[in-house]
């Protein structure tokens, strides 16, 4: 509806996964970072979490991007499945061809199709979303998958990501062996104060601006206390701001404006949604 007026090619603020968007945050390089050193070395087991709206799915989408023709991945999202769902779609994500459905039959199939890409020097790697969804058996079941090996390597990389709870339900007692094979763990908390700003230009650039809106300190400010930083709360008052600053036309993002976004997104109480 604005970017005619602001002249971008884009909305800037959606609350998609966009990897294009990717904001390299002292907090997500990190998490790259595990990520990359979790996989390269072969690790097994990697654990990210993160509360709502932090990012996560966004850095598993551009670190997908970033990978090797020698890395092949599977990624689940949302994994609202039975047992034997759950291990149909992780071989069918990897491309696997399957015709006995049973589960010795997928596990068949995945450990003759591991065996071969690591032959052939591949690395192969699963991500499962929203990990915190999983039942106790279903985790279970993934560690049982990440026990797929030969004498000096791990066959499968296994990266679950979930938000804080995927950390209890992995102190189970139950789930004790799961635990021991977490090799890299990494909790990515929200933006700094002083990320607030480049994080809003850096989108802002990304879809087009050449520095025609401008977001005054003040208005940053409110911004930073409305959302604590949460990557999802930022583009969500953003998007209504540039909205309001279309209506307004203004291209000058300021404090009033900012206000009026907080009042309005209170009274539709947004913040009980998000």
């Amino acid at each position: 509806m604005y970017c005619n007026f602001y002249n971008l090619k884009e909305r800037p603020f959606n609350v998609t996964s966009d990897p294009a968007f990717f904001f390299f945050s002292k907090k997500h390089k990190e998490a790259l970072s595990h990520l990359s050193y979790g996989i390269s070395q072969r690790k097994g087991i990697i654990v990210l979490t993160g509360e709502i709206g932090t990012g996560k799915t966004t850095i598993c989408r551009f670190f997908l991007n970033q990978l090797g023709k020698n890395v092949k991945t599977a990624f689940i999202l949302n994994p609202h499945f039975s047992e034997l769902q759950l291990l149909e779609a992780i071989v069918k994500d990897f491309g696997i061809q399957i015709k006995d459905k049973s589960r010795l039959g997928m596990v068949k199939e995945l450990n003759k199709f591991l065996l071969k890409e690591s032959e052939e020097s591949n690395n192969i790697v699963l991500i499962i979303d929203e990990a915190q969804n999983l039942k106790a058996r279903m985790l279970e079941q993934v560690r049982l998958l990440s026990n797929l090996e030969t004498d000096k390597t791990k066959l499968l990389q296994v990266v679950l990501v979930g938000q804080p709870e995927l950390n209890r339900k992995l102190n189970l007692h139950n789930l004790r062996q799961l635990r021991q094979r977490i090799m890299v763990r990494f909790h990515i908390t929200p933006l700094e104060h002083d990320e607030i700003k480049d994080y809003i230009e850096h989108r802002l650039k990304i879809a087009g601006s050449e520095g025609g809106i401008q977001f005054t300190d003040e208005a940053v400010k409110l911004i930073w206390g409305f959302s604590s930083g949460t990557p999802r709360l930022v583009n969500m008052i953003c998007d209504r701001a540039l909205l309001a600053g279309f209506v307004s036309e203004t291209r000058l993002i300021n404090d009033s404006i900012i206000k009026w976004c907080i009042e309005d997104l209170a009274s539709y109480s947004v913040g009980e949604k998000i």
